[in-house]
């Protein structure tokens, strides 16, 4: 089994740096188009407007590659950060709406792990249920009104430490142990495995179902993270919040080299894939291109990165036979 993972995880340790060499040629580009685009101030901007979307994106990562995905992070984000904002009001606890809120969203992953590892539902219909579940329960607990008045919550998503905003921070701390447990953890390995093949990942002796709902527990954890930041952001408890930031994710996650069809993918590569969403849409706001047009850039970007994975992958598949004959 061990000669089996390593294999695996040799093949996608080779590194593609094309997205990096992407995300600075974006950078020097938006710069040269809009000077005020390299600020510091413009660039912490993008940074904390990403985080949310980021931290988010890394739990996909880990789902993706081991051959999964969560259509409904950006509803169980709303759920987990309501729940959290309406707990702080009533007991005035950072720590416990904090625990209150991670506590929601890996409830709702743990659900979602076993209608995929239990009951064999694909990962897209049993995610797609509970986007409507989370986000029904939202609007049910808090009647669709928003909650105000929100007092210190705000310190998640609006404070800072040592100069650097907090959203910030989180981002690399998720960044951190996200890279750990890709790179330098047995479960790291494992979701590599079963991603590239699940079914020799089973006769290999790899715990299959286990691993798969470690994944959406640790996706739950990131899930709850963006939350809490999320609504601290916006300064309130919006349970139509997130709308979307399931695809934001997933976007940022395929541009960044993570492959839909598993065993491939990396925490830096979902960061530069992130920021170059991040700089895109900004550049695209500061040279005053139309809202509508931006949404028709970013499904072009979705297009083109599924697209270009597929050539990869037929590329190598070629090759490879190639090669045996």
């Amino acid at each position: 089994m061990k000669n089996f993972i390593d294999k695996l995880k040799k093949l996608n340790s080779k590194g593609n740096y094309s997205i990096y060499l992407v995300l600075i040629a974006l950078f020097i580009v938006s710069w040269m188009a809009n000077e005020n685009f390299a600020t510091w101030g413009n660039l912490s901007n993008i940074s904390r407007q990403i985080a949310v979307g980021t931290i988010l994106a890394f739990g996909q990562t880990i789902l993706i590659i081991s051959g999964m995905l969560d259509l409904s992070s950006g509803s169980v984000l709303a759920l987990a950060g309501v729940l959290s904002v309406s707990v702080y009001t009533m007991t005035q606890s950072l720590a416990l709406s904090f625990i209150v809120g991670i506590a929601v969203a890996v409830f709702c992953n743990i659900l979602n792990g076993l209608m995929v590892t239990k009951f064999k539902t694909p990962p897209f219909i049993a995610t797609l249920a509970m986007m409507a579940m989370a986000r029904g329960a939202a609007l049910m607990y808090t009647k669709g009104q928003n909650i105000y008045q929100i007092g210190d919550y705000v310190v998640f998503g609006q404070g800072s430490w040592f100069g650097i905003p907090n959203p910030i921070w989180f981002l690399v701390i998720t960044l951190a142990i996200t890279w750990y447990l890709l790179k330098h953890t047995v479960f790291g390995r494992s979701i590599y495995a079963i991603g590239g093949n699940e079914e020799a990942s089973n006769a290999s002796g790899i715990n299959v179902n286990k691993v798969k709902m470690k994944a959406y527990i640790i996706n739950g954890i990131f899930v709850g993270l963006a939350g809490i930041i999320f609504m601290s952001r916006v300064n309130g408890g919006l349970p139509n919040g997130a709308i979307g930031f399931e695809f934001k994710s997933l976007t940022a996650a395929v541009i960044g080299g993570t492959s839909f069809t598993g065993g491939v993918g990396t925490a830096s590569g979902t960061l530069a894939g992130a920021f170059i969403v991040g700089f895109l849409d900004n550049i695209m706001v500061l040279i005053g291109v139309d809202s509508y047009l931006q949404q028709i850039v970013r499904g072009a970007i979705i297009a083109l990165a599924v697209i270009y994975d597929i050539s990869i992958k037929t590329k190598r598949k070629r090759t490879k036979l190639i090669k045996a004959k």
